[in-house]
């Protein structure tokens, strides 16, 4: 089993949650983060080492690949179908999409041994990384190498809600305590910057996924959520909702968005091969350059844990976060 914990009324000791005070330094997060006992870190890179005993690495003849749950996992079968088919040429191997339905899932599944590369949410990377072996190696970005995403808090016309010392004594709806955007940011950020606390100044509810949160709060469902602006454009871009059905009442800084990556105990040669796919495959004309185009993403770039994921420790030590590995 395994498990995050956060503890809703922490004191958070004036913490000002922004990613230049938060990426100041190495933080006591980046020291402290610690993988499952079943993994090695002699590198000290943060993420689990490949095991040295050939007979303890994988060679599968498929390759099954998980992206994030944050939206309809029909829709991006076909979004991902093109790359998918890029990546069997380069490995020979099949390639077969699974669609997740939770980040717990899929954190599972890749910890079991049934899902080999994967796309996680930011929020969930670390639980990724120290509980199912994670070792993310890219990101996308734009065309001049930025990447990342805002966090949102949003609510709709009309709801009485019209900045974010509103939300005192209204349910606010997040995704799931193991992402960034739905969950660990804002709820750092309310405690910090507003002197909110979850339990105290407001009540908290999950709805799973962003797109539930996002649809949620078109229809009235949901009072006012936090949500990646990632997920929501593309939402907007393809007409499932109406930018005049949401009203943004703040907007954080910029965070990295999803990694990707392999199962630690792939093959060497595999596991570069799988990078070599992600690196060398043609956006143009693409499925994903149309869907995540929409965001200004047209590229992957190389990343890593240690560096790109430090704001996001940082914010899970603010939080109190705990990963129970079993």
């Amino acid at each position: 089993m395994l498990t995050q914990t956060l503890p809703l009324a922490r004191p958070f000791l004036g913490l000002t949650l922004t990613i230049a005070a938060l990426a100041a330094g190495i933080s006591t997060a980046q020291a402290d983060f610690k993988l499952s006992d079943r993994y090695t870190d002699n590198d000290g890179d943060l993420i689990a080492d490949i095991p040295e005993n050939e007979a303890q690495q994988r060679d599968p003849d498929t390759l099954v690949f998980a992206y994030t749950p944050v939206e309809d996992p029909a829709v991006y079968k076909d979004v991902w179908a093109g790359f998918l088919e890029h990546m069997e040429d380069v490995t020979g191997k099949k390639v077969q999409f699974f669609p997740v339905q939770s980040n717990a899932a899929q954190i599972e599944a890749m910890r079991a041994g049934r899902l080999h590369v994967a796309g996680f949410n930011t929020g969930s990377n670390p639980l990724a990384v120290a509980c199912a072996g994670f070792r993310p190696f890219a990101m996308m970005a734009a065309d001049d190498g930025s990447f990342g995403y805002e966090m949102e808090i949003i609510t709709y016309p009309g709801s009485g809600i019209d900045e974010v010392e509103d939300i005192k004594g209204h349910t606010l709806t997040h995704t799931s305590e193991t992402s960034n955007s739905g969950y660990k940011a804002p709820t750092a950020l309310l405690a910090s910057e507003f002197g909110m606390k979850p339990g105290e100044d407001y009540e908290v509810e999950f709805s799973g996924k962003h797109d539930n949160s996002v649809l949620g709060v078109a229809n009235h469902d949901y009072e006012v959520a936090t949500v990646a602006n990632s997920v929501k454009n593309r939402m907007i871009d393809r007409d499932v909702i109406d930018a005049d059905q949401l009203e943004v009442i703040y907007q954080s800084d910029t965070f990295p968005t999803t990694g990707y990556g392999v199962a630690h105990d792939l093959k060497p040669e595999l596991q570069e091969a799988i990078k070599e796919a992600f690196f060398s495959f043609d956006w143009e004309d693409s499925a994903l350059a149309e869907e995540f185009g929409k965001n200004g993403e047209s590229q992957f770039i190389p990343i890593t844990f240690k560096k790109e994921w430090s704001v996001i420790r940082q914010i899970d030590d603010a939080n109190g976060v705990k990963y129970q590995c079993s």
